[in-house]
């Protein structure tokens, strides 16, 4: 069977059908992608009001692409304090925040209870708010720096208030690519055997991929694959969320950034391979708001929320430093020609607007 009549016939796709749809056209690959897309979602554009939190830059590692930490290039480092954190969320919740979205760099200063505490304070002081917090490689990082098991980290996190995981620290799951990009950090089977473990706990969480850097895209394939995998077995992830790679103030030295057609391609395939995994977001600040809306006609239907404030992206280049506000938020979805669909961290629907 050809790899079009398989698309015709909604054949699941194996990982040489899968590289070769980026040898298929732009819009064959669009017209696809969308139709799975409206299949499942119709014309709804999925986005929250939410707040992130990025509480410390000092990091124990050192991964060659970021530009976030400040153990190397960024001379400027900082420690929020939990009265800081909460003074932040407080203020958010005048905007009408409903999530609280916190990832930071592996501080060997701070301490586990510095971690796992703020987490409480915030839910004892918001109880509305979901915390959606801890990436894998945070959660490796604490496991390893305090002997404990993954398990007993995880047990940590629901304890003190972590209503979902956030998917970084994914990368890309080939370790060759892995040990140039990012060597000494979770390892891919670790990563996702923590998903696992979230997910058997009846906890849900997210699945990233940072792609256009020097991976090849055998490996995005690949890597969508073993998402898909572990997937079939827990049923665990609410989203799948390709992370386009920021090429400044890192020692990657990418010359260019991987072009919008690349980006759209990736987009719609991640679509049509990961068919258990309801959703595709396009993260607006990563890819850019025009080309987050593009993406929509491309697979995705959902483009993140309005964000407030944002640290990672925005130190390699992205424009994604003061969120966007919502009343803009929404018209750019519908001029789209989409319908703004506010949804709550787990895809609940809150609010058409």
């Amino acid at each position: 069977m050809s790899l079009i009549e398989k698309l015709e016939n909604n054949e699941r796709l194996n990982y040489e059908d899968g590289v070769a749809l980026y040898d298929l056209d732009l819009f064959t690959l669009a017209h696809y992608a969308n139709k799975i897309r409206e299949e499942k979602h119709g014309k709804k554009t999925y986005f929250n009001i939410n707040r992130h939190i990025n509480p410390t830059n000092i990091c124990k590692d050192v991964c060659q692409f970021c530009a976030y930490s400040a153990s190397r290039k960024n001379p400027h480092q900082y420690t929020m304090t939990h009265e800081e954190i909460l003074e932040t969320v407080g203020t958010s919740l005048k905007n009408d925040i409903k999530e609280v979205h916190i990832v930071s760099a592996h501080n060997p200063n701070t301490g586990l209870d510095w971690y796992m505490n703020v987490f409480k304070k915030i839910k004892d002081n918001f109880p509305s708010i979901h915390v959606k917090a801890l990436t894998a490689a945070e959660i490796h990082f604490l496991a390893t720096e305090y002997k404990l098991s993954y398990q007993e980290i995880i047990n940590k996190m629901i304890e003190h208030g972590i209503d979902s995981m956030p998917g970084g620290g994914a990368e890309i799951f080939d370790e060759k690519v892995r040990k140039k990009i990012c060597g000494g950090k979770v390892t891919s089977e670790q990563w996702l055997e923590i998903h696992k473990l979230w997910h058997k706990a009846g906890r849900q969480s997210n699945a990233t991929m940072l792609f256009g850097h020097v991976e090849s895209r055998e490996n995005r394939i690949d890597h969508m694959l073993r998402l898909r995998n572990l997937q079939d077995e827990t049923g665990g992830f609410n989203a799948f969320i390709p992370l386009v790679f920021q090429t400044e103030n890192n020692y990657l030295k990418v010359k260019a950034p991987v072009t919008g057609q690349e980006v759209l391609k990736t987009y719609a395939i991640a679509r049509i391979m990961l068919d258990n995994i309801n959703n595709i977001k396009a993260y607006w600040a990563t890819s850019t708001v025009k080309l987050a809306l593009i993406a929509q006609e491309f697979g995705s239907n959902d483009v993140d929320g309005t964000i407030e404030k944002e640290s990672i992206q925005s130190a390699a280049g992205a424009t994604s430093a003061g969120g966007v506000a919502l009343k803009e938020f929404v018209s750019l979805i519908k001029n789209t020609g989409f319908t703004p669909v506010e949804r709550d961290s787990v895809y609940n629907e809150l609010k058409v607007w």
